[in-house]
């Protein structure tokens, strides 16, 4: 059974149609990732799956319930993980600051947060020297793995990230990716935006969307 499914949704901003009628599934364990040109409404799907816009009609359901019946605040803080392409971690704080607030935010107790985010941020290859650093003080890749651990942080089932590796060289985006596919086989639903061929090529499967077409008016001739 899938565990996040699109079921004929379409998307429009005022009259201008961006998604139409997509259909598809998700399953745990496995690594998509959405391709299509420039325009053609990946950034506005990954939205859509995060809970951030609601579809203009169709359902997106998550284990079999339609997400706009669940809280909003627990979905997106509880069952799925959000890295944004501009990773918007807290400047002011060190990395392991940003994952402790993360794990606060979302309520999580019962643990030592401290060192769950110190464990968090080794699993994606950061050292306690890097962990107490502020974010301006990392690197681009370094911040990646940041941001990776702090959708982590309060375990959710799915992993939702834009352009993650955008900004990366080809070492670091391998690395990044070897990070996604660990999450995937240790049974996370991993879904990733991205415009590399060899991103999608190191995913599971790729989900294209190709730009909705919108009919042209004709103009009414005007006669003197």
């Amino acid at each position: 059974m899938s565990i996040l499914s699109l079921n004929n949704i379409s998307f429009s901003y005022g009259s201008t149609p961006v998604l139409s009628n997509l259909s598809y599934e998700f399953e745990k364990g496995r690594m998509y990732c959405i391709v299509g040109k420039s325009g053609a409404g990946k950034t506005t799907l990954l939205s859509l799956l995060s809970g951030l816009a609601k579809p203009s009609s169709g359902s997106i359901c998550y284990n079999g319930e339609d997400i706009k019946d669940i809280d909003k605040y627990k979905f997106r803080s509880k069952y799925i993980g959000v890295i944004f392409q501009s990773y918007n971690l807290l400047t002011k704080f060190t990395a392991l600051e940003n994952v402790v607030l993360s794990m606060d935010i979302a309520g999580v107790k019962g643990i030592e947060k401290k060192k769950r985010a110190m464990e968090l941020l080794e699993n994606v290859g950061l050292d306690e020297d890097e962990a107490t650093r502020r974010i301006l003080h990392l690197s681009g890749g370094q911040q990646q793995r940041v941001a990776i651990a702090r959708a982590l942080s309060y375990d959710p089932d799915i992993i939702l990230a834009d352009e993650p590796t955008g900004n990366l060289d080809s070492d670091t985006q391998q690395e990044i990716m070897d990070i996604f596919r660990r999450l995937s086989q240790a049974g996370k639903c991993v879904i990733l935006v991205s415009h590399s061929p060899e991103v999608a090529a190191m995913c599971d499967e790729r989900f294209e969307l190709k730009k909705v077409s919108v009919p042209t008016k004709k103009r009414k001739s005007t006669i003197f």
